[in-house]
């Protein structure tokens, strides 16, 4: 009996945790300037929760709690994670704009790049499983590959190279700690993702998502 309430609380614990970093993001989005002018996803609170908390709960706890304090540290120096993500994914899909930033960017090391890059193949291998899998579920995210930028269209490893670079080497080194155990066990993160994020739509399954998909693409 004890057992079990102890693993209550601590299942009450981490998800509180999910929720703290969720709002701590979304209190940073809500300052990103977007050139266009604010952009309505900064708008669209239930849909930045579904999508970051299909993330967060494959992560550990250490994880979590790494992540958790590179927010507060940013929030204390005055720094935006978010507006930095988004800056960085400028690299690809607004090169003129990207170098008037660059310099006001935190450096990252030759050996933390690569590190990074690692993770990224890693997730692009992921994702292109998943697509071949789940062509319709798919087919409603972003492209996956960098090549495939445009001005609008941010691909999935251009995000995924804007968000790691914003992490702190430790959060990084236990996201890459995240990434070798899953790969190790021929796990697929982006596939236990979108099962999340369709469970947390509402679907009985991801499978179920695909169906329903392939039914409207088919129309």
């Amino acid at each position: 009996m004890q057992d079990k309430k102890e693993m209550q609380d601590k299942m009450e614990e981490r998800e509180a945790l999910i929720d703290e970093v969720i709002e701590r993001e979304w209190e940073q989005f809500q300052y990103v300037q977007n050139e266009g002018g604010r952009a309505s996803c900064q708008d669209d609170h239930e849909t930045f929760v579904i999508m970051r908390k299909s993330q967060f709960m494959n992560w550990t706890q250490e994880l979590l709690e790494s992540y958790r304090q590179d927010l507060i540290e940013a929030e204390a120096a005055h720094w935006n994670l978010l507006t930095e993500k988004y800056a960085r994914m400028m690299e690809s899909t607004a090169p003129e704009r990207y170098a008037e930033l660059a310099d006001i960017l935190p450096k990252r090391s030759k050996e933390r790049i690569q590190m990074q890059e690692e993770m990224i193949a890693q997730q692009i291998r992921w994702e292109e499983d998943f697509a071949a899998k789940f062509p319709g579920v798919a087919s409603t995210g972003r492209v996956i590959h960098t090549s495939e930028d445009t001005p609008w269209d941010t691909s999935i490893e251009t995000y995924a190279r804007g968000e790691i670079s914003t992490y702190s080497d430790r959060t990084v080194g236990l996201l890459k700690k995240l990434y070798d155990q899953m790969a190790a066990d021929h796990e697929n993160l982006s596939e236990k993702t979108l099962r999340n994020m369709t469970a947390l739509y509402g679907y009985e399954s991801l499978e179920e998502a695909e169906k329903q998909q392939r039914a409207r693409l088919e129309r």
